[in-house]
C-alpha cells in the first residue's frame, strides 16, 4: 500500500478528486496518509479531516526563516514515512533538500500543456490568462515529476482541453480541472502504485527494500 503525502494551498479540488478516486477503485493500493498545508485557511484542509486524513498546516509565517520553514517541512513528511509525495495546487517552492531525498517520488499537477505556460510566475488563473491571450486553441494539464526547476521535471501524463469561444479565466480553469487534472492525477497515482510507471524511483526504492 503506497503511503500519500498529498500537499495543497487552496481550496483542495485535486485532493477531492484523488480522495474520490481512492474511494471509487480509480486508485488501488494508495492511501492518503496526510494533507499538508502551507495556509491555515484552506479548504484542503477541512476536506482531509472529513474523511478522516491527518491535516496538517505548516506556514512559512509561523518560521523566523525560510530554511527553519523547509526543515520543518521535511521534517513532517519525514514523520510520516510517505512513498509518493502530491502537489496538488502547492503555492510553495519545496525545498532542495526534499527534493533530492525523494527523488522521483514527488509528483506535481499543472493546468497546461508543459512546456507551454508554465515556470516561474505561471500558476492558477495566470496560466489560463496567458493561454487565452496567446489565442491557443488547445490547453491541457500535465502531471510530472519534481525536480529542481519550475515546472521543468520529466512528465507522466497530459490531456488536452479545447479552449473556446468565449471563454474567461475562470471557465477555461474550471474545464480543465474536470476534463484534465481530476482525471490525469488519480490516474497517474495509480501507474505509480501499481508499478505501472517504470520511470518511477519507487520501483527501485521497492527493490532494494525487498
Amino acid at each position: 500500500m503506497l503511503k500519500l503525502g498529498v500537499m495543497v494551498s487552496g481550496g483542495g479540488t485535486n485532493l477531492q478528486a484523488i480522495i474520490d478516486a481512492i474511494d471509487n477503485g480509480g486508485i488501488t493500493n494508495a492511501g492518503i496518509k496526510a494533507v499538508i498545508s502551507n495556509n491555515p485557511g484552506a479548504y484542503a484542509l477541512e476536506r482531509a479531516k472529513a474523511h478522516g486524513i491527518d491535516a496538517v498546516c505548516l506556514s512559512p509565517k509561523s518560521f523566523e526563516s525560510r530554511e527553519e520553514f523547509h526543515k520543518a517541512l521535511l521534517g513532517k513528511v519525514d514523520e510520516y514515512g510517505l512513498d509518493l509525495i502530491v502537489l496538488a495546487g502547492f503555492l510553495v517552492t519545496i525545498p532542495a533538500a526534499m527534493i533530492q531525498k525523494y527523488r522521483n517520488r514527488i509528483i506535481n499537477i499543472h493546468p497546461s500543456l508543459i512546456p507551454s505556460f508554465c515556470g516561474v510566475g505561471y500558476y492558477g488563473l495566470k496560466v489560463h490568462e496567458a493561454a487565452l491571450k496567446r489565442g491557443v486553441k488547445l490547453t491541457g494539464a500535465t502531471v510530472h515529476f519534481v525536480d529542481e526547476g519550475v515546472d521543468s521535471g520529466p512528465i507522466i501524463l497530459q490531456k488536452a482541453v479545447e479552449v473556446l469561444p468565449g471563454d474567461t479565466p475562470k471557465t477555461l480553469q474550471r474545464r480543465v480541472m474536470e476534463e484534465a487534472e481530476w482525471k490525469i492525477l488519480p490516474q497517474a497515482i495509480d501507474m505509480i502504485a501499481n508499478g505501472r510507471l517504470k520511470d518511477s524511483g519507487l520501483s527501485a526504492a521497492k527493490e532494494e527494500e525487498e
